[in-house]
């Protein structure tokens, strides 16, 4: 048991000097910052709306589908880098195996790009 405990030492550490460093670094924000409070600076302001109008104003939603097609493509484009780490480490016939299968991926990618892209979904007016 003290074996298996002791595999798991590292990562008690870690996440131990995580949480000091973490709580240090908030602790030292709040004792030495500068205390300057403004009206400006204190009020709520949020993706480019001004904080003074009604809640109930209506706004474009172009905001909420650039965001979400930011989104889409930042995650597809992050499985590249798995599969650029891993890919050499394959043998070589699943090396094209797996060469072929992420062109496959990025033709799509870069369709689906292409169509959000005609269809106006990133201009903003």
């Amino acid at each position: 048991m003290t074996r298996l405990l002791l595999t798991y030492l590292p990562v008690i550490i870690f996440i131990a000097i995580a949480t000091v460093l973490g709580l240090g670094f908030m602790i030292a924000a709040l004792v030495l910052a500068p205390k300057a409070p403004d009206t400006e600076k204190l009020s709520a302001y949020e993706c480019g709306f001004n904080a003074f109008d009604s809640a109930r104003q209506k706004f474009d939603v172009r905001f909420y589908l650039v965001s979400i097609l930011f989104i889409v493509f930042d995650l597809e484009a992050s499985f590249l880098f798995p599969w650029a780490v891993s890919m050499f480490d394959l043998p070589k016939s699943a090396m094209y195996q797996a060469f072929w299968s992420m062109v496959i991926f990025l033709v799509e990618l870069g369709l689906g790009y292409v169509y959000v892209w005609k269809k106006g979904a990133l201009e903003w007016e």
